[in-house]
């Protein structure tokens, strides 16, 4: 019965929608279930086209179904209202991670990683391609790495 819980609790930790903050747990979830890593660069609180990406991209159920069977995802988030403000350990975590993979601080910068965490591909700012494509190009990008 332990185990049974310790499963549920596990697939709903794991479930679409939840991003996970450090980059190093992401990495054994991706190595684990044998998925990629989308990680996502966000201003949640003052970047309009990170919350538009969020709410028409990441929401929805086309993505939803995509990201639980193939990706573990991971966001880095820059809040700037003094009431979103993160733990200094996860600000820590997020510079680290800009500076490896946003020197140039670009607001929403998504990329796709691969389960080591190289980079395969980025998508900076808003994308100027549907939900469906975005999709479609993601696993593109991810059956030429398998």
């Amino acid at each position: 019965m332990r185990f049974f819980n310790f499963l549920l609790i596990a697939l709903f930790l794991n479930s679409p929608g939840n991003w996970e903050t450090d980059f190093e747990h992401a990495k054994e979830i991706a190595k684990q279930q044998h998925k990629f890593i989308l990680l996502n660069f966000s201003g949640s609180d003052w970047c309009g086209p990170c919350i538009r990406l969020n709410d028409e991209y990441f929401e929805i159920a086309m993505f939803k179904e995509f990201a639980d069977s193939s990706l573990v995802l991971l966001n880095a988030d820059f809040p700037r209202k003094k009431k979103h403000q993160l733990s200094k350990e996860q600000q820590k975590k997020n510079d680290q991670l800009a500076e490896q993979f946003n020197p140039h601080g670009i607001f929403p910068c998504t990329l796709l990683l691969d389960k080591e965490g190289k980079l395969l591909f980025t998508w900076e700012g808003f994308p100027d391609i549907s939900p469906a494509h975005f999709i479609s190009q993601a696993k593109i990008l991810m059956n030429a790495r398998e």
